[in-house]
This record gives structure tokens, sequence and C-alpha cells, in this order.
């Protein structure tokens, strides 16, 4: 079971491709010859970006602006792709963001803005696109989860709950799924230099003191290691030999030891 055959009529939907790993599993996908439909936000990065692609791969590219945190954008994409004659055989969920801090200093807005995106986007897209793929008896999904899936993370305690759901249902629809041919992966990048975190509040200086060098792996990796993955049909991708360890060791450390370290360190919650 591998990626789905390119075709004149199916596409690639990447979230999240304006920046970061989103950009670079979309230059994955199409150097090995997928159209590419980039979904995200901000209209001029995804343009850019789905200009270079097609100059540079010879595929089709288009761009839909969607604010994924609105269920009414999310119900539009379908639509927006049926116009275009495209069906969705490979659908990337990489959009995410991070809230930083304790939850007593939280902004509510904030953190169900995050929610919406990290959680509910996920499942409304899943639930929109899977239908199709079952129907025609192929597709590939590819989940972005994260190494926080696999503890508690206090300092962001929203988004490694968040991660923790986007993992458990990765499993979940994979074995749905696994005799229908359809391929489904969680990708669980450890830290990526995106700007991810200076996003929420938190310097690259900051998250860099935090976390040991050997841990951060390149967004380019990060995606080679995801389309690989995807292509393999493996369940789970952990770019990084220290990530896998340290994912590992969140997993079966005893709470109250991993829980009192990650809280130490984290400089959301130093004073």
């Amino acid at each position: 079971m591998a990626l789905p055959s390119p075709g004149p009529d199916s596409t690639c939907l990447v979230t999240g491709a304006s920046s970061g790993i989103g950009t670079e599993i979309a230059r994955q996908l199409a150097r090995r010859g997928h159209g590419v439909t980039l979904v995200a936000r901000r209209k001029k990065k995804l343009v850019e970006l789905a200009n270079e692609l097609s100059a540079s791969h010879r595929i089709r590219s288009e761009v839909i602006v969607c604010d994924l945190t609105d269920e009414d954008s999310r119900t539009a994409l379908a639509p927006a792709l049926e116009t275009k004659g495209l069906a969705v055989d490979v659908l990337v969920n990489n959009a995410g963001l991070t809230t930083m801090g304790p939850v007593a200093k939280g902004d509510r807005l904030k953190e169900l803005a995050m929610i919406r995106t990290d959680v509910e986007a996920v499942v409304d897209l899943c639930t929109i696109f899977v239908p199709g793929m079952v129907e025609r008896g192929r597709g590939a999904i590819l989940n972005t989860a994260s190494t926080a899936a696999f503890q508690p993370l206090p300092g962001q305690a929203g988004y490694g709950a968040s991660k923790a759901f986007v993992l458990s249902y990765t499993h979940a629809l994979r074995a749905e799924l696994k005799a229908k041919k359809i391929s489904v992966t969680a990708l669980c990048p450890g830290p990526v230099d995106t700007g991810f975190g200076e996003a929420a509040g938190i310097s690259d200086e900051e998250a860099a003191a935090a976390l040991p060098k050997i841990m951060w792996v390149s967004a380019s990796e990060v995606a080679r290691s995801a389309v690989d993955g995807m292509d393999r049909n493996k369940a789970v991708v952990i770019p990084g030999a220290a990530n896998k360890i340290g994912a590992a060791a969140g997993y079966l450390a005893p709470r109250s030891l991993i829980l009192g370290f990650m809280t130490s360190r984290h400089p959301a919650l130093q004073d």
C-alpha cells in the first residue's frame, strides 16, 4: 500500500501549506509528480509556493484560502475542489498552532482557536474527504501530531492534549481503513525551527535552551520522512533518532518523574 498514483483528476490537499512543515510536504509531493492543493490563511505565501511548484515540477497547483478554525470555511473546501473536477486522494492535516503558559493565565479565545485548528479541523476534514477515498478504493492520510502526544506537557497543556488526541484518532482511523487499502499515518515531529513557538510567545533562543540541539530537525527533513512514511504505509513517523528515544521515554517514564522534569524545563513556566 503506497501513495496513490498522480492523476489529472486527483489532488493532494495540504493544510498549513504557507510555511514550515506544510510547505516542505507540498514540495515533497510535487517532486513525486502529484498535483497539490495548498490551504492556509495567507494567500500571498500560498500563491508564491504554488507558482514555484508548478514551474519547478510541471504539476498542477492551486490555492484555497481557508481559516481552519471556522466551520463554514472548512465546509467550502469540498465544493471548491468539485468545481475544479478534483478528488482528494491524499489528505495532509498539517495546520496547527499552540499556546504557551499556565492554564491559569490562558486566553480563552486563543485556547479555543487552538483546539478548533489542532483537533476539530482534523476530524472535520477526515469526515469530509475519507468517504470519497473509500468509494474510490484509494487514498492516503497524514495527520500531524507531535512528540508532545506521548506525555502531558505542562506549559502547553492544551497543545499536548490536542496532539495526543490526533495520535489516538489516527491509530483508530488506520484500523478502520486497513481493509480499504487506504494508508493512514501520524507524523510526530520533535522541535523544528519553523517560527512555530515564536508565534506563540516563546523565542527561538528560549526553545533552544530548553531542548537539546540533537533533537532539532529541519522542516525539509521532517517532510521527507513524512512523505516516505506515507508511501511505506507507516503508522507513526518520528523524524530523528533522538526524538524517537525521547518519545519512548516520555511514554514509558513514570508520570511523576517526567512531569516534574518538564515543568522545571519549560520556558513558559519560568518566572
